[in-house]
């Protein structure tokens, strides 16, 4: 079996798993955030149970609308902390956490191997550590906080074999632009996508999540990688017991529906165009496009390593006059972390503004919406029609590197060109 197989063959009590197969699993964590939650425990409610089924797995986290921008925001947080509070449950209250999914590995809530739901559909983030975990919606959230279980058809996994070493300025969100644009928003629909190879080896936790954060942009049920070295001095201070990684690993006879390969030796700057993930071009090839916006943050690029490459493009620079260049840390650690590196410093004296820890545009939040006939570039994992306001804006996609470079310019900018003028 491969990795994502014997998570679900484990969870659901059973020897082996075949794709398409039905399984009963149990669950390790769930996770509700403001935007979700109030429905789920609105229907958690209405199922009758008294209690959850255990409260030492269910999650909290405000980020979406944080912090409140209406009566209606602040009506649906009052309703996640009473939940929390009767239920004696773990809640991340505004300016305790961040986005979800940055604070749930980050607190231990992730664990190798463990099957992990989440009424968001970038839960599938968390297989970045080697734990099958994917989205669902709000009343299967409930039912899982009253059951502590769930049903999945086993998927079909689709391996995507990475090699060669990154440019510079070339990044993991450049990688999974470039995939997403050769297999298509429907190129992996109800499959899990397995990323390995010499280059996920070698790349960071960061760059790992980044990747699984954006497997369900081409339909994937999951994202996942194999533990390893990387996962383990991420995790073994955040995790009381974490488990053995060697039976986490796909057997060398395990079958997949098919393997992709990728070099990423020559690959440039991608940018996902409006407004479909997969209409992914080469900067090159984007042509002149003047932006009123840039955004660094959201849970697929508002870690701190991301923060580090912006700033070492912004460093020193000014952004152009007509541009709104916002900066917000993917959560409160990432934020501390930032401040003390002076990386948020150079944000300000380059003339961004830094945000609070929370999703911000990236869902038409009420922190940097975009006007009629508005373009931004955004290193957020969506691009949609009014995905981050007017309906007649536009949204590109790109990694920090050049939404930093094109904050400087006020276009789409290629961040290694910007670094060759004096």
């Amino acid at each position: 079996m491969n990795i994502t197989e014997k998570i679900l063959a484990k969870a659901a009590g059973k020897k082996a798993v075949h794709p398409g197969e039905i399984v009963d699993a149990n669950v390790d964590v769930v996770m509700i955030h403001d935007l979700t939650g109030p429905l789920a425990v609105e229907a958690f409610k209405r199922i009758g149970v008294q209690k959850v089924w255990n409260n030492k797995k269910i999650v909290l986290i405000l980020d979406h609308q944080v912090p409140a921008e209406s009566v209606k925001a602040a009506e649906l947080h009052k309703i996640m902390r009473q939940f929390a509070k009767d239920q004696n449950l773990q809640i991340y209250d505004v300016g305790k956490g961040g986005i979800c999914h940055q604070v749930m590995p980050e607190k231990g809530h992730v664990t190798p191997g463990a099957v992990i739901v989440g009424a968001d559909s970038h839960t599938c983030t968390y297989g970045a550590f080697g734990a099958f975990a994917t989205g669902i919606g709000s009343t299967e959230a409930a039912a899982v906080m009253a059951t502590g279980k769930i049903w999945f058809k086993v998927p079909p996994t689709i391996k995507v074999n990475v090699k060669g070493n990154f440019q510079k300025y070339v990044t993991p969100k450049d990688l999974i632009l470039y995939v997403i644009g050769k297999m298509g928003v429907d190129g992996a629909i109800y499959k899990a996508a397995e990323f390995t190879g010499p280059t996920i080896k070698k790349m960071s936790i960061a760059g790992r999540m980044t990747l699984c954060n954006m497997a369900v942009e081409m339909g994937a049920k999951n994202g996942i990688i194999e533990p390893d070295e990387t996962t383990r001095k991420f995790l073994e201070t955040r995790v009381k017991a974490l488990p053995d990684f060697d039976a986490l690993k796909s057997d060398k006879d395990a079958a997949y529906e098919s393997t992709v390969e990728f070099d990423v030796s020559k690959m440039e700057p991608q940018v996902a165009c409006p407004s479909s993930v997969d209409n992914v071009k080469p900067i090159s090839e984007v042509g002149n496009v003047t932006i009123e916006q840039a955004f660094i943050g959201s849970c697929t690029n508002g870690r701190l390593e991301d923060l580090r490459l912006a700033a070492e493009v912004m460093k020193g620079k000014r952004v152009k006059d007509g541009v709104r260049a916002l900066v917000i840390p993917a959560s409160q650690e990432v934020w501390k972390q930032a401040d003390q590196e002076g990386l948020l410093q150079i944000f300000i004296d380059a003339g961004a503004i830094v945000c609070g820890s929370a999703c911000g545009p990236c869902l038409g939040g009420h922190i940097g919406l975009l006007a009629a006939g508005e373009s931004c570039v955004s290193t957020s994992n969506r691009n949609f029609i009014g995905r981050m306001g007017s309906t007649q804006a536009s949204v590109y996609l790109a990694s920090p590197a050049t939404v930093a470079a094109s904050a400087i310019t006020g276009k789409l900018t290629d961040p290694t060109k910007l670094e060759k003028k004096p």
